[in-house]
């Protein structure tokens, strides 16, 4: 567990040992995050709350698997993703989600982008049309494309911890992140000529 601070290492052996006081410190700085990355992927707040909260008892139920070859907070955002696109396969329904909305999840409130308020509405109406714009092109992608863009693109994870979350190689995430920029840049130049 080299990539581990000894404060999560104590913690992770505690949760093992089926401590949920010690697993809930141990999630605690990452749930914010990945309530995020469900939240991108499924556009929709409840079906996020709930997706994120099956994916902390996936966790739980399978903390005595974390063997500390790579970061927790990697292992953790692969469960994360990975059941996203569990519920994405089950209930394939279109859904939109706007990107300038303020969410609470009854943990906070989420603002996924701060509006600035010294522009004219004008401007504002126009930014929040191309910001739903491309909210809709990404929902219309694959779950492959619209997690890799969502990850790297909106999360700003690296190429090495996309990897690492979707357990593949660096090769293969720069292969979908071009695949996917391509098929965005496709689908926003069909809108712009609609």
């Amino acid at each position: 567990m080299e990539h581990l601070s000894q404060e999560e290492i104590s913690l992770i052996e505690e949760s093992q040992q089926g401590d949920m006081d010690s697993f809930e410190k141990l999630i605690q700085p990452y749930q914010k995050k990945a309530f995020n990355i469900a939240y991108r992927m499924l556009g929709n707040l409840e079906d996020a709350n709930d997706v994120t909260q099956e994916a902390l008892i996936k966790i739980y139920k399978s903390i005595d698997k974390f063997k500390g070859n790579s970061q927790f907070s990697t292992w953790l955002y692969s469960i994360v993703s990975n059941s996203c696109i569990d519920y994405i396969r089950k209930n394939r329904k279109g859904k939109i989600l706007y990107l300038d909305k303020d969410y609470d999840s009854g943990e906070g409130t989420y603002q996924l982008e701060v509006p600035d308020e010294e522009n004219t509405p004008e401007y504002l109406l126009e930014r929040k049309e191309t910001q739903n714009m491309i909210q809709d092109a990404i929902n219309q992608l694959n779950y492959e494309h619209r997690e890799v863009i969502i990850l790297r693109e909106i999360e700003g994870f690296t190429y090495q911890e996309i990897s690492e979350i979707l357990k593949c190689s660096e090769g293969t995430v720069k292969s979908r992140i071009s695949r996917a920029r391509s098929s965005l840049r496709s689908l926003l130049g069909e809108k712009m000529k609609a």
